[in-house]
């Protein structure tokens, strides 16, 4: 493979992002249009044409999450290293579920997960896979703590059960849990979203009230999901509490750290998350802040037995397993047909080093900082509290909705809004290693600009 004309082509492609625009300003007629005219599949066109139409779609119809003002959801600048992995994957398209037809890409798996578990603390006998997101990862957890709470589950479901188990997280914890209790079959009834502190942490104390109150009225408390890193405030919830509380109660822990995971390589950061490693499993998503193209997901768990009998599966068609220190991910996790997914973490990994990914992930950390104090500077109020970098910030009369179209029609930068304890603002949040001071203080230069618009301006 020649790197050089493809990194210059990505190189290209990206220096032609950053300097357009961040937000499309299109609507869904015109792209409709555009492919009717273009597209009935009547008749053939060169590859080269057809490339070179969808990226120009790509470059002007879609919001541009690479582009170093995207200060948006958890979607980041991708490095070309990852890249590279997803064009080797595309070419030799090799087959995961079973250990005996991808033994190279199984074990490139087994060790990039089992380097990254030690990181999080966990026994080196866990087991990871990769996921298609966080949303595969936290559904897998529900499973592994069904299974290894209720051993009639596997064979004979919800119905073998005498109470209904009980899922517990904060009322600012991810939303994907309200469909998992939908498709595992315990109800969206069976979510206790608890009342979080003005940190938008989740409260022990309440935790402890409520479980107690579900015990008396039958039901089985199961598990509780712990946020490190929620997706509108980047709150973290006391995680060494919640574990201790659940080695008590004798409950699973899980900790969502679908983006904030990263802190564990940070040394400025992974004090943050301390308590991560008495989880029973762990979610986190390697195309946020690990900075891979999507998706790349991941599930740690700390009972390789448990994933086994949550997962298991025979096939006569499948190849036969390699022995006894391997296993078919087939038979360990969601997925059946599992794509090469590791392969983009391993080769950004290898290629940045621990030290050089940690500095990328510190970088971000440090423009958070700064977007807080140029923000305070510029009289803005800041109403969320956070060591990642996710500032959420208004002033009072501020039309949040015109604001953010504004500042979207300007071209300034792409942010969103967020309640946070019954404030409306907007949220910022630094996701591209390529962000700089220099973007940060021409943004809060614009959007106060922007406010004067409506007459707000900073108090006093």
């Amino acid at each position: 493979m020649f790197i050089d004309p493809i990194r210059h082509e990505f190189e290209t492609t990206q220096a032609l992002i950053d300097e357009g625009p961040v937000w499309p300003n299109v609507s869904p007629e015109e792209v409709r249009e555009h492919l009717v005219a273009r597209y009935d599949f009547s008749r053939a066109i060169p590859l080269e044409d057809v490339a070179a139409d969808v990226e120009e779609m790509l470059r002007r119809w879609q919001v541009q999450i690479t582009h170093p003002r995207y200060l948006g959801l958890f979607n980041p600048s991708i490095s070309f290293a990852s890249v590279i992995a997803d064009a080797l994957v595309a070419t030799y398209n090799p087959q995961l579920a079973a250990w005996r037809t991808a033994p190279a890409p199984n074990e490139i798996e087994r060790h990039t997960l089992g380097w990254l578990a030690t990181k999080f603390g966990l026994p080196s006998n866990a087991l990871a896979t990769f996921t298609s997101g966080g949303a595969e990862a936290n559904l897998s957890a529900v499973v592994t703590a069904l299974t290894h709470a209720f051993p009639d589950y596997s064979d004979n479901g919800l119905r073998s059960l005498a109470a209904t188990p009980v899922i517990y997280l904060s009322a600012e914890a991810h939303h994907s849990f309200s469909k998992i209790v939908h498709m595992v079959g315990l109800g969206r009834k069976s979510l206790r979203a608890l009342p979080t502190d003005l940190d938008l942490r989740m409260n022990p104390r309440a935790l402890a009230r409520e479980i107690s109150e579900d015990r008396a009225n039958g039901f089985a408390p199961l598990m509780v999901v712990g946020t490190a890193g929620t997706t509108a405030a980047g709150a973290i919830d006391p995680l060494q509490e919640l574990a201790q509380l659940c080695r008590d109660e004798g409950m699973w822990f899980h900790v969502d750290a679908a983006w904030g995971g990263a802190a564990i390589l940070a040394p400025s950061l992974r004090n943050h998350i301390a308590g991560i490693e008495f989880a029973d499993s762990i979610t986190c998503d390697a195309h946020k802040w690990f900075s891979v193209s999507m998706a790349c997901g991941m599930f740690f768990c700390r009972y390789p037995e448990t994933v086994a009998r949550a997962f298991r599966a025979t096939a006569s068609y499948m190849p036969g397993s390699a022995g006894t220190t391997t296993f078919d991910p087939y038979t360990n996790s969601v997925q059946w047909s599992r794509r090469f997914t590791g392969l983009k973490l391993f080769m950004s990994l290898a290629e940045r080093g621990e030290s050089g990914q940690a500095a990328m992930i510190e970088h971000q950390a440090r423009m958070g900082e700064v977007l807080r104090e140029s923000l305070s500077a510029a009289g803005w109020r800041i109403v969320n509290k956070t060591p990642l970098p996710v500032v959420c910030f208004t002033r009072d009369g501020l039309d949040i909705p015109g604001f953010l179209s504004d500042l979207r029609n300007e071209q300034t930068a792409w942010m969103s809004e967020a309640h946070i304890n019954g404030t409306s603002a907007v949220r910022a949040c630094i996701s591209s290693f390529k962000t700089t001071e220099g973007d940060i203080h021409d943004v809060v230069r614009d959007i106060t600009r922007l406010a004067a618009k409506q007459g707000i301006h900073a108090a006093g």
